[in-house]
């Protein structure tokens, strides 16, 4: 693979952190439960890490943007475990099947995706 082009582990972590960038500017109300109490400001919280998003995955597609954005990447996917970890508590608490997996599922996910970020840090 030549530094110029992409892979294909690399465009689907670009195209998790657009539709999701796009989540947090559109419907942030999503994401407003998952927010740890610490956290202070949570809806200026939402909209600029739907921006950080946004701006990691168009870094994440271009050669030149791409070590940055990795690099970037790895902090962002970081700083929102604390977020899955509530988002995990929470699923404990609750009734709903559906709530538990997605919110369980996504702890170990994390893995891959920094894997995948560091690979684009270190390989552009």
């Amino acid at each position: 693979m030549t530094k110029t082009s992409i892979s294909k582990d690399v465009l689907l972590l670009a195209a998790g952190f657009a539709a999701s960038g796009v989540v947090h500017l559109v419907k942030p109300d999503v994401y407003k439960p998952l927010m740890p109490r610490s956290v202070p400001a949570h809806h200026e919280v939402i909209i600029g890490s739907g921006i950080a998003e946004l701006a990691l995955a168009a870094g994440l597609l271009h050669p030149r943007t791409r070590r940055l954005a990795g690099w970037g990447s790895v902090g962002l996917l970081l700083g929102v475990y604390p977020a899955n970890l509530k988002m995990a508590n929470d699923a404990r608490k609750s009734n709903k099947s559906a709530f538990k997996l997605a919110a369980f599922g996504r702890l170990p996910l994390q893995l891959p995706m920094i894997r995948v970020a560091l690979k684009a840090a270190r390989n552009s």
